[in-house]
């Protein structure tokens, strides 16, 4: 009988392999960095090769080192960065450019062709639930067919295959038997209806994307296939994307549950149950992680530097050798005396949407040092997210008392706590951090038939540590008019 589900986790910056048995322990983990690849400023890719080989390394690499058969493996769930466009030639398998990256500002253009050209901004809302923006696969399309020689043409005949990572990923591992995406990440593409569950066909003509290069849709957990490890057959039970995986994971199954993920961006969701929330004030609509059961829907904000400004300040700015160290050096002070940072590197998410802002550090005086810019660099990303539940408390008319949060800077006690006071809500940090992978697994997992269904999963879910808020309310209101002041100075800096 087998002992284990595999998640396999393809992030932005690294791919990870991760082993969980029927207690849903964490059994075996391997993670290996990939290169990032700037062609130009505000360009992101990443090679679709490499990518596949340091997600399949890994997955061998963890078999291997624990000694665990492919047999005793019962299902693969695969959980992936989100809105990244992968185009490939479906004879040889080969891309034919490189993966654009979801922090891509590249088809900005593009997209203000859609709105102001077209007139396309009410029918991408309505139809697709998101805020017309490169950050979205549909304009990366496009741009790879325009620019690719031969690219359009060869799409036309059938002979190209789109795909966001986790369509790519199962491409490759089932030998190119399987050509499909999940409900999540379709509904990251700008290109799909989301009430209707289909692609739709006027965004297609508007940008001239053939049909005949997307995959099939189905939900989050779905017998996709099978992936062939060392001869053995292994179904791919499940696909979602990183984000609606970490919501799976902190099983926030009911209307109402929120989670934020704390990773190279901040992603705040709450699931809103069987009907779409359309929100007025810069969130998004999107697709919920499920079974073949009826769909869910969730609102969504989303930061575009989070951790990556702790990357920054580490690998760019060589403030500090370890991310880690970020932590130690916040805690110095009592607070920034006065600087703000706002790490706009690729443009502002929800719930500005603004492509054109860029990163400011304001408020320096000649009494400013090291430790002042870190804990603002640190404090910019629970600003950011204060800014997301904010949005989310006037969308849904309901106070965010309490959240769920998850991801690699959640790991930082100081930015957790300054979360909690800053939100004044209550932040809970589950026992098992490594949500995003935990939820391919449980979709994986109860589709396969490892775990019976959402009710055993969540009956062990633990919390490990609560952040309560503990800063006066005039503390707090003066903080975040300082932030929003600074935000201020960052927007619209590129259109210059």
């Amino acid at each position: 009988m087998p002992k284990y589900v595999l998640a396999l986790d393809q992030g932005t910056t690294s791919s990870r392999a991760i082993l969980f048995d029927r207690s849903q322990n964490i059994t075996g983990v391997e993670q290996r960095e990939f290169l990032q690849v700037y062609p130009r400023e505000g360009w992101v890719e990443h090679d679709p090769m490499e990518i596949y080989s340091s997600q399949y390394a890994v997955m061998m690499e963890l078999l291997a080192k624990r000694d665990i058969s492919p047999a005793d493996i019962a299902a693969i769930g695969i959980t992936n960065q989100r809105e990244t466009t992968v185009v490939w030639d479906k004879k040889t398998g080969r891309p034919v450019y490189n993966a654009i990256v979801w922090q891509c500002r590249r088809t900005s253009g593009i997209v203000d062709g859609l709105v102001k050209k077209q007139g396309m901004a009410d029918h991408i809302k309505k139809t697709t639930g998101l805020v017309p923006d490169a950050y979205f696969s549909g304009t990366k399309i496009k741009w790879i067919l325009d620019h690719v020689s031969g690219a359009r043409e060869r799409a036309g005949k059938g002979e190209l295959l789109f795909g966001t990572v986790d369509t790519w990923l199962m491409w490759k591992l089932s030998d190119g038997a399987i050509h499909a995406t999940d409900y999540t990440n379709a509904s990251r593409t700008m290109m799909f209806d989301i009430h209707a569950l289909d692609w739709d066909d006027t965004l297609l003509q508007a940008l001239g994307i053939p049909r005949k290069m997307l995959p099939a849709v189905y939900p989050s957990g779905h017998r996709y296939g099978f992936a062939s490890i060392q001869g053995t057959k292994i179904p791919i039970a499940a696909a979602a994307g990183d984000q609606q995986a970490a919501l799976f994971g902190q099983c926030c199954f009911n209307k109402g549950e929120a989670k934020n993920t704390y990773g190279t961006g901040c992603f705040l969701l709450m699931n809103t149950g069987s009907e779409p929330c359309e929100s007025r004030n810069g969130l998004i609509t999107t697709i919920a992680a499920g079974l073949d059961s009826a769909v869910q829907y969730a609102l969504e904000g989303s930061v575009f530097v989070a951790g990556a400004v702790i990357q920054w300040l580490r690998d760019e700015m060589r403030l500090f050798p370890e991310s880690a160290d970020s932590e130690y050096y916040a805690s110095k002070l009592s607070d920034t005396g006065g600087v703000y940072m706002v790490p706009a590197f690729t443009g502002l998410g929800a719930p500005y949407w603004d492509m054109y802002a860029r990163g400011c550090i304001v408020g320096i005086t000649r009494g400013t040092k090291r430790s002042h810019i870190i804990r603002a660099a640190q404090e910019s990303i629970a600003y950011q997210s204060m800014d997301l539940v904010r949005a989310m408390e006037k969308d849904t008319g309901t106070k965010i008392s309490e959240l769920k949060v998850d991801g690699g800077a959640s790991k930082n006690n100081f930015l957790m706590q300054f979360q909690a006071d800053i939100t004044g809500a209550v932040m809970r940090r589950p026992v098992i951090r490594e949500t995003t992978a935990m939820g391919a697994a449980f979709l994986a997992g109860i589709t396969s038939g490892f775990w019976q269904g959402p009710d055993e999963v969540r009956d062990k879910w633990q919390c490990g540590t609560v952040f309560a808020p503990d800063m006066d309310g005039e503390r707090r209101t003066e903080l975040i008019a300082g932030w929003h002041k600074a935000v201020g100075r960052s927007r619209d800096w590129a259109a210059l």
